[in-house]
């Protein structure tokens, strides 16, 4: 009966005389989520939106698998950050009612903030330029579980013990959950309504959005709320959800793919507010230099396969999403998945494939030429380390392709490659050490040299040892050795192994970089944690 069910729901059915090229296409879609589909797997809600319409809209796999409930396209996910773009919709539509302006000082609405030497505007946090280090990353060093740190009051009171930026304001581009968090505080206190009421009148209602909300009140009964899920061992799932997670700005979105079809239409039809929203949301910042980045406000801009795009992905818990819209094609593809693991912005790309092959370059630039005498992808193996930023990126060869960040990398030349979202990563021998460029929108976002593997002997290691205090955060870190290893741990998180990289730097899991330091004495004073979205935050030795 449960099969019965699942199959009568999640089915676009295909009628005897639909064309043969839409059976094709329908087939063709169905095999990319294919192993979803199936009542004893989570998996993912697809909707396939041309012209205003969906051509397309499927389920795989089950909303539950505690209650048997099969994903339709009006189950509600969580869909994190792809919440960035309502809360700059927020923003954006009180400025036009008269309430703020983008330009204003941050401090005008949450004075507590410390100064910074700098003004930040608000323009600047939606551009995620600000400088802001990312929340999530002070509450894991402040020892808390991020999972279960759910106020946002001591969210902010922990921003506001922040006395240092990554980056002068408007210098650099570096994502942070920070400033959206601020932006939905922004809102409640220039209105005078919360963001989830507030977006809600203006924005949800409106367009007809009635299963979206942001979710900013733990006690609300949710219909059709999706359960979240990681993989388990022996093809296994382990739960991995959160009832109590009510924090909005950066994330606490809920929505279904039914909603997101009001949501794309809009950004033809234009009905929200007095006319600049979508004009607003798909600007792309520009830094004090003068050079543009790829990011609007809740949106990535960019292309794929020679195609203008506008893109946002969401991640959190078990929840993963992805909105990959082509504007000058008015085609686009949502997807909502509650498998950790399920690669939504991959699928969307392999469904706009079969879709807008008529449009779509070449996948990529050509290749090497054939018979090229080329490299090993082995050879650009290994760690490479940005030593301005701190930032390790990790390359390693999977069936004789070169990956990273989870995916494999398409090969251009000897030495060039691309991800799979088209920027280009180079590498270069030519001072003896590989070193590794990515750019991005004609910017450096990582250069960085290869890491050789180093070990220090346990006498050494113990130099580190001791408890690490922070005035920019409410906690300690300890540092101990455990089977000859040096290990991290923050109150009661997991501890860390640190792997050395250089004389006083180790790398962690999670992508922390430890930096010691020394006194006049050579002794061990202090140390810097950094990470790609919190830069070095100082902590001194208390023992």
């Amino acid at each position: 009966m449960r099969s019965a069910i699942l199959a009568a729901v999640t089915c676009t059915l295909l009628a005897p005389g639909l064309p043969a090229v839409a059976q094709d296409l329908s087939q063709q879609t169905d095999r990319i989520f294919r192993e979803f589909d199936r009542p004893d797997s989570p998996g993912c809600a697809l909707g396939v939106i041309r012209d205003g319409a969906f051509v397309y809209r499927k389920s795989y796999g089950s909303a539950s698998l505690e209650l048997g409930v099969p994903l339709t396209s009006h189950s509600v996910f969580y869909v994190g950050s792809v919440s960035k773009q309502f809360t700059a919709a927020s923003v954006i539509l009180a400025t036009e009612q008269g309430f703020l302006s983008l330009d204003d000082d941050v401090h005008k609405y949450i004075p507590e903030l410390p100064g910074y030497g700098h003004a930040i505007t608000l323009r600047q946090m939606l551009h995620q330029t600000s400088g802001f280090r990312d929340f999530f990353d002070l509450v894991y060093l402040s020892g808390h579980d991020v999972a279960a740190f759910n106020s946002p009051a001591a969210i902010l009171k922990l921003v506001e013990r922040q006395h240092q930026l990554n980056n002068v304001p408007g210098d650099e581009w570096i994502y942070s959950n920070t400033n959206y968090f601020l932006l939905g505080i922004v809102v409640q206190r220039a209105t005078g309504k919360p963001l989830a009421e507030y977006a809600a009148e203006n924005i949800f209602r409106p367009l007809g959005m009635s299963h979206t909300r942001f979710y900013d009140d733990a006690s609300v009964v949710i219909p059709d709320r999706v359960a979240a899920y990681d993989p388990g061992p022996g093809g296994k799932f382990l739960v991995d959800w959160s009832t109590t997670y009510a924090v909005v700005g950066g994330g606490g979105l809920m929505t279904t793919v039914d909603d997101l079809l009001q949501w794309d239409n809009n950004f033809y039809e234009n009905r929200l507010g007095k006319g600049t929203l979508v004009h607003e949301l798909e600007t792309v910042g520009v830094l004090n230099d003068g050079k543009p980045t790829d990011y609007g406000m809740g949106l990535f801009s960019g292309s794929y396969r020679g195609v203008p795009i506008f893109e946002h992905n969401g991640a959190l818990f078990g929840y993963r999403s992805d909105i990959l819209r082509f504007p000058n094609r008015k085609f686009t593809v949502a997807c909502l998945c509650n498998l950790a693991s399920a690669d939504p912005e991959g699928k969307a790309r392999q469904v706009a494939d079969l879709y807008l092959k008529d449009v779509l370059e070449p996948d990529q630039e050509s290749g090497p030429s054939p018979g090229q005498n080329l490299p090993e992808p082995s050879v650009f193996a290994g760690q490479y380390l940005d030593r301005r930023t701190h930032v390790i990126d990790s390359f390693t060869v999977e069936n004789g392709n070169l990956m990273a960040w989870g995916s494999a990398l398409r090969r251009k030349s000897a030495n060039r490659f691309y991800d799979r979202f088209g920027d280009a990563i180079a590498f270069d021998s030519s001072t003896g050490t590989e070193h590794a460029t990515l750019d991005m929108r004609g910017e450096t976002y990582f250069s960085g040299s290869k890491i050789g593997e180093l070990h220090s002997d346990e006498l050494a290691l113990k130099n580190f040892v001791g408890e690490y205090r922070s005035p920019e955060l409410d906690g300690a870190l300890q540092l101990s050795l455990d089977q000859g290893a040096l290990t991290l741990k923050a109150g009661g998180n997991p501890p860390l192994k640190l792997v050395p990289i250089d004389a006083d730097e180790f790398a962690a899991e999670g992508g922390f970089s430890i930096v010691f330091h020394r006194d006049g004495q050579g002794s061990v004073s202090g140390l810097s944690v950094f990470s790609p979205s919190a830069r070095g935050i100082a902590f001194h030795r208390a023992h």
